[in-house]
């Protein structure tokens, strides 16, 4: 199986505290870093997609879309090691081990690999986890990653999506997305919004689950999202701000400078134009850039994850699923002292109904725990894809 070209597609959170923007902006050469396998797929743009055997079931909440089984379905996709492929459901990338002899297209009765899903947070896109799934896929190379751009954001923000924009409704968007490729995630990893999103998809999938998952919620807790402090970036003011700014800007220079004087930080001011893009041709030195996402739809879903509240979930796991949630030692997040201790009761609660729930601390990690201290987060995640 040979490499494939990456889609162009600017990564929304600073992979160094020196170097966002050239780090963000460099384009993926056909990939052989690390002797891993890249598969790419770029939506439809009307968003038309194939499903079919879904599994419905109960959620344990009331107020969600009918849940879906993380099971196989029956959806052949023809993937090409050249050509980007169309999912319809959301923009993605498969990073394979070198070990990795798989895709939809074969006959079902051929397993799938071992699946990790990692999904980024409000304002990101896939090109968050890239060189980390990339490191994952070096030291595991029998797993795969999908990687994924989520409703509103990056290369996904071109396919329409009914509302409500909410964590169950993008939870429910990769549901389908892994259902359509035939595979059934073993691990699943969310960043901040991305941590609700995966908490969400073991809420609404039938149980038990086809087979063990392991969560990994970072940076972010089941309930309420606790306010900042005073000097600290709110994400719901920076959405806010955004929405003022023009659709296409001339520059990244005075996007960063008109963040800096609204008073957010240098770092998230090189973040947020990391979601700029060029509008003409590279070559033109005059070309302007455009946002790729979608930010009233992102409105919406940063409100949502204020407002979702899965504690009923991690208070009663279903069977099989061990819960990790990690904070990160500079976190901006508010974890709340009520918060730590509610999650250590429910680790006591999950041994007894055959689940599993632990807590984490990241070392020397603001928010951006796969930036800050990749070694780290490398070291705590290695044991859910150990033993395949």
């Amino acid at each position: 199986m040979s490499s494939a070209t990456a889609v162009s597609n600017f990564a929304a959170c600073p992979l160094s505290r020196t170097a966002a923007a050239d780090s963000a902006e460099r384009r993926l050469k056909p990939e052989s870093q690390f002797g891993v396998q890249l598969r790419i797929s770029r939506p439809y743009q009307n968003g038309a997609f194939g499903i079919s055997q879904l599994s419905l079931g109960q959620s344990s909440s009331g107020d969600k879309p009918a849940s879906l089984r993380m099971a196989l379905v029956d959806e052949r996709l023809a993937h090409s090691s050249t050509v980007a492929e169309p999912s319809g459901i959301l923009a993605y990338e498969l990073v394979q081990g070198a070990l990795v002899r798989w895709s939809s297209a074969m006959d079902k009765s051929i397993p799938d690999p071992p699946t990790a899903v990692l999904l980024h947070g409000i304002l990101g896109n896939r090109k968050n986890w890239g060189t980390f799934a990339r490191r994952l896929a070096h030291a595991f190379p029998t797993w795969q990653f999908l990687l994924v751009d989520l409703r509103c954001h990056g290369d996904s923000a071109s396919i329409k999506k009914r509302r409500p924009h909410t964590v169950a409704s993008t939870a429910l968007d990769i549901l389908k997305l892994v259902g359509q490729l035939r595979v059934t995630p073993r691990v699943l990893v969310g960043h901040s919004f991305g941590g609700k999103v995966v908490l969400s998809m073991v809420d609404q999938a039938a149980k038990p689950l086809a087979r063990p998952v392991k969560v990994w919620v970072l940076d972010a807790t089941p309930g309420k999202v606790r306010a900042v402090g005073d000097g600290e970036d709110h994400p719901a003011e920076l959405i806010s701000f955004l929405g003022k700014l023009h659709k296409e800007v001339i520059s990244k220079r005075e996007i960063v400078s008109a963040l800096l004087q609204e008073g957010f930080s240098k770092d998230v001011a090189q973040w947020v134009v990391t979601n700029l893009r060029p509008t003409g041709s590279p070559d033109l030195a005059s070309s302007g850039f455009s946002w790729v996402f979608d930010l009233e739809g992102i409105a919406e879903m940063y409100q949502s994850y204020e407002e979702t509240n899965l504690w009923k979930l991690v208070e009663n796991l279903p069977r099989g699923v061990h819960v990790n949630f990690l904070k990160a030692e500079r976190s901006l997040h508010r974890w709340a002292l009520k918060d730590l201790q509610r999650i250590h009761a429910a680790e006591e609660l999950a041994v007894d109904g055959g689940g599993g729930v632990e807590m984490h601390v990241l070392e020397d990690a603001g928010h951006w725990v796969h930036a800050d201290n990749p070694d780290g987060l490398f070291r705590i995640l290695t044991s859910s894809f150990q033993g395949f």
